[in-house]
């Protein structure tokens, strides 16, 4: 299972740049550089919060959540009880 980070999708969708988002939502280019590749391990509710504010968008617009084919066929069966 992985989360998926759409920030550069939505960020071309609101024509903005990198460097005017980092501006607005007073973190570093290179901080929002790492979110934006998928290469951040955290994000802040409050970075969260002003980026979708700036963005006008919702978090799941953001982030995405999707399931390793790989995960589902391993999944152990439940036993009925």
């Amino acid at each position: 299972m992985s989360i998926i980070v759409n920030l550069d999708v939505m960020m071309a969708r609101r024509k903005i740049s990198l460097n005017d988002l980092s501006e607005k939502v007073d973190i570093t280019p290179a901080n929002l550089s790492i979110l934006k590749t998928g290469k951040a391990k955290a994000i802040r509710f409050s970075t969260l919060e002003a980026i979708c504010r700036e963005l006008n968008c919702q978090p799941g617009d953001i982030l995405e959540f999707k399931t390793d084919p790989v995960e589902m066929t391993s999944v152990p069966e439940k036993s009925g009880v």
